[in-house]
């Protein structure tokens, strides 16, 4: 697709006349990264730990087969815009294309930018249950003052919000391809680890797991009878839960909005697709974000049944629901995989399995700025924001100062998270922001053949029919109703913990900081003879 398609050719509405930015990608990378964006380890069996117990009629497993489906069609709606408009950047460049340059803007800086400063500290929240806490727990830690417990407190908080953030700086920094090795490896040995958890669980029985739970409880948190203590602490408080099985549909379908804390970013990967060899293949673009949210759901199932198998599914859920109430069993987070690596009566050999399991988090710690960065790369080569944004590295073709501009904002949120309880709960719209983005992107798709029918007539994706009839823009109104569905849910049901309105206004304050640099960049630039409502009439040069 040239420059051109859309109308006159403008140079001078872009910074060069070349992204600088190369395809370092192949469609397993972007399927990898897909499956690690979906991590049924780090946000799964994190989210599982609230979705439980506050909808205890509901059931985890069709909730999760629900939402792949719906989300599947979220990917066929967006595989259309990626061989529609291969470029970097994503949301912004469809957005800005389609609906315009102002309101695409908006929306993706904000779901794509501001938000993500916030994740920063989620992140490492799930860093700190996930391998520090466990880790100090199993090795008797005593130090910092508070052992396990320290991770926790401001200041541990701080801490691993601060590693979190020089991670995922140092992921980016070393460029696509480099960044594609990592997350490669790290993907090869989260397997294995999850392979030796399948066996554990399965070649062992429930009462071999009562036994291994009592002795570890008894040793490392000073718990006498463990697992029937937790039991009867879930009862005392008045907590019940229904057996595993299948339905009923309805408090099920109440999970589903539950669910996209880790099921929703099949797509996460798609404002790469500048940098991603196939880009324009729809069969190869779709692939790699079916096949990563696939294996996802599979896994996800797997670790379910396996865990009712040998926990007991009450006891799972008795688990979580005393955490959920702040009265956690053991004072951390219950990690079911730390209660797994029990069945073997061997510390060394538990520390091994937490750190090999970790690396679900370090080859998925990157998505925090990776695809942010293409996002910010993209608006500065339009010229909406500083041109030094979409300067590139000689050696590594990596947009340093986008990353920066991830960076400093997220290290100045993390510390005011850390320190200021009142700020937590500003977070709770982090998932609510990113699906309105892929809202307006899906209502894009639906417009597309209407709004820019050349370019539309011209993608691969017009070409792909069911009876006759194109699947993409269908898809994008089966996504939409995806996306509504869950954002009335979580601003009309206090479950979620989204709609408090104190996070609403913080989200809010948001959208307007991105309408005030929006603005301010029309006026700028149009002192400087360049004309940024002309964006939308011309396709980013590769």
């Amino acid at each position: 697709m040239t420059a051109g398609a859309l109308g006159e050719e403008r140079p001078t509405l872009f910074l060069r006349k070349a992204t600088g930015l190369v395809r370092g990608w192949s469609v397993r990378d972007s399927l990898i990264y897909a499956c690690l964006a979906t991590n049924f380890v780090t946000l799964g069996l994190y989210e599982f730990t609230f979705a439980g117990p506050a909808f205890p009629n509901g059931q985890l497993i069709t909730a999760v087969i629900i939402s792949g489906i719906w989300v599947s069609f979220l990917v066929i709606a967006y595989t259309g815009l990626v061989v529609t408009i291969p470029r970097a950047g994503g949301d912004y460049v469809w957005q800005t294309r389609i609906l315009g340059s102002g309101i695409g803007f908006v929306m993706a800086v904000t779901g794509w930018w501001f938000i993500l400063w916030l994740w920063a500290p989620i992140y490492g929240n799930i860093l700190a249950v996930q391998l520090f806490e466990p880790l100090w727990a199993t090795l008797k830690w005593t130090w910092p003052t508070g052992g396990a417990a320290w991770f926790g407190t401001h200041n541990g908080v701080f801490i691993v919000s601060l590693i979190t953030i020089v991670l995922a700086g140092v992921l980016v920094s070393i460029g696509m391809g480099g960044y594609a090795k990592v997350q490669r490896w790290c993907f090869i040995g989260g397997l294995v680890g999850f392979l030796v958890i399948v066996l554990l669980l399965l070649f062992n029985s429930h009462a071999d797991f009562i036994t291994a739970f009592n002795r570890e409880g008894q040793s490392l948190f000073g718990v006498k009878n463990a697992y029937a203590a937790t039991n009867h602490a879930a009862v005392k408080a008045g907590y019940s839960t229904s057996p595993l099985s299948f339905g009923p549909l309805g408090p099920t379908m109440l999970l589903v909005p539950a669910m996209m804390f880790f099921i929703l970013w099949p797509n996460w990967g798609t404002t790469l697709y500048g940098e991603v060899r196939g880009a324009s293949d729809f069969r190869r673009v779709f692939s790699g974000m079916f096949i990563g949210l696939w294996l996802t759901v599979i896994l996800t199932v797997i670790c379910l049944l396996l865990i009712a198998k040998t926990f007991s599914w009450g006891f799972y859920q008795n688990l979580n629901s005393l955490d959920y109430n702040g009265t956690a069993q053991f004072g951390i987070w219950p990690y079911p995989f730390l209660f797994t690596g029990w069945l073997v009566n061997n510390a060394a050999f538990q520390a091994i399995l937490i750190l090999v399991l970790s690396l679900w988090f370090f080859g998925w710690v990157g998505t925090l700025f990776l695809s942010s960065t293409r996002v910010i790369f993209a608006a500065a080569f339009d010229r909406v924001l500083p041109d030094r944004a979409a300067e590139v590295s000689e050696k590594r073709r990596v947009p340093l100062y986008s990353l920066l501009l991830m960076l400093l904002p997220a290290i100045g949120l993390s510390a005011i998270y850390a320190y200021n309880t009142t700020f937590v709960t500003y977070t709770l719209d982090a998932t609510l922001v990113i699906a309105v983005t892929y809202l307006f992107s899906s209502i894009a798709v639906i417009i597309l053949p209407l709004r820019k029918p050349d370019l539309w007539f011209a993608s691969p994706a017009s070409k792909v029919k069911l009876f006759g009839v194109p699947i993409v823009p269908v898809a994008g109104v089966v996504t939409l109703a995806l996306l509504v569905y869950n954002l009335y849910e979580w601003l009309s049901n206090d479950l979620y913990f989204v709609n408090k309105k104190s996070s609403l206004v913080y989200m809010g304050a948001n959208y307007v900081l991105a309408i005030v640099i929006y603005v301010a960049a029309r006026v700028i630039r149009n002192r400087q003879g360049i004309d940024l409502g002309l964006i939308n009439k011309e396709i980013p040069v590769e």
